[in-house]
């Protein structure tokens, strides 16, 4: 995903001399490319995030475009306050990409996990939060974020997560069906948020295996979200399932949740993620998955047990 989106955007850049990158000493592996074709576009600040952002704020502001790249919660945890006053304020044209949305840094402990961070940015007035699920949404959401006034967030996994999609017809806002639900006596609507697409993917192979019909949607933009499909769902299902590598609260579900609560419907909506806790474990991604309840092997264990399976 990580390198799609790169390669995505040295296309864009190639195309549009407005286009601007900054890093904070990170990624030089993935970045080399970009910086060999646009090196006039290309600015590495050091280990400095906040002036990352502030420098990024003046740029967007004489009329650049421009992208900052770090991991986990260094682009957005560490300098919230300049993506805040300096970016969002002045709705100036700052897309902050951070790689390693989740636990992809598993090893690295907490500090390094961005389990809040789609809770705190969809927080912040006038700020898009894109969350792709694959590469295909991946390169949509960062063409995406080049054409969209103002600032924009764009949560990534790290590498190998692969084409789960073949293409989307991409629109800000829009979520798409994956699947719809096979003619079953018990039918939910399942829907996920980011990289975890392809464990929600195979958590409705195992539901489906097991006689519950799944209607998935994937949500690459959570801000502004696809009230459209959230609506239809309330009123076709009795149980609508949000799955997302983040805490459950005030994340992904949680504006599934505002959405539901404020329009009714008969459907009763279950957060699947991380339940309000810091993550203590140490291991790769998929370990740390397994171990708080989001692999596709306990989504759909979940699910069964609260349809009473």
């Amino acid at each position: 995903m990580r390198d799609s989106a790169v390669r995505k955007l040295i296309e864009l850049a190639r195309n549009d001399k407005d286009i601007s990158l900054v890093t904070g000493d990170l990624g030089f592996g993935v970045l080399k490319p970009y910086w060999e074709a646009v090196p006039n576009q290309f600015i590495n600040t050091g280990i400095a995030e906040q002036n990352m952002t502030a420098a990024a704020a003046g740029m967007a502001l004489e009329g650049k475009k421009v992208f900052t790249y770090s991991i986990g919660n260094f682009p957005t945890l560490r300098c919230l306050e300049q993506i805040r006053n300096d970016c969002a304020y002045h709705n100036a044209n700052v897309n902050v990409i951070c790689v390693g949305g989740g636990f992809v840094y598993g090893s690295l402990g907490m500090s390094h996990h961005a389990t809040e961070d789609i809770a705190i940015l969809r927080a912040l007035p006038d700020v898009t939060v894109f969350c792709p699920g694959d590469v295909t949404e991946a390169e949509a959401c960062i063409k995406a974020a080049a054409e969209t006034d103002g600032t924009t967030y764009i949560r990534l996994g790290r590498g190998g997560e692969g084409r789960a999609l073949d293409s989307v017809d991409f629109k800000v806002g829009k979520a798409y069906k994956i699947r719809d639900a096979k003619d079953f006596d018990k039918k939910v609507a399942l829907f996920s948020t980011g990289a975890i697409l392809r464990d929600a993917m195979a958590a409705c192979d195992k539901l489906e295996a097991a006689g519950i019909g799944v209607e998935q949607y994937s949500f690459p933009t959570v801000k502004p979200i696809d009230e459209k499909v959230i609506k239809a769902c309330a009123d076709k299902y009795d149980y609508i399932f949000t799955v997302e590598e983040h805490n459950i609260v005030g994340g992904f579900g949680s504006a599934v949740a505002e959405i539901m609560a404020e329009y009714g419907g008969k459907a009763k909506l279950v957060r699947l993620g991380i339940n309000d806790v810091y993550c203590t474990k140490v291991g790769n991604q998929a370990y740390l998955r397994e171990q708080y309840g989001i692999s596709a092997d306990k989504i759909s264990e979940r699910i069964q047990g609260v349809l009473g399976e």
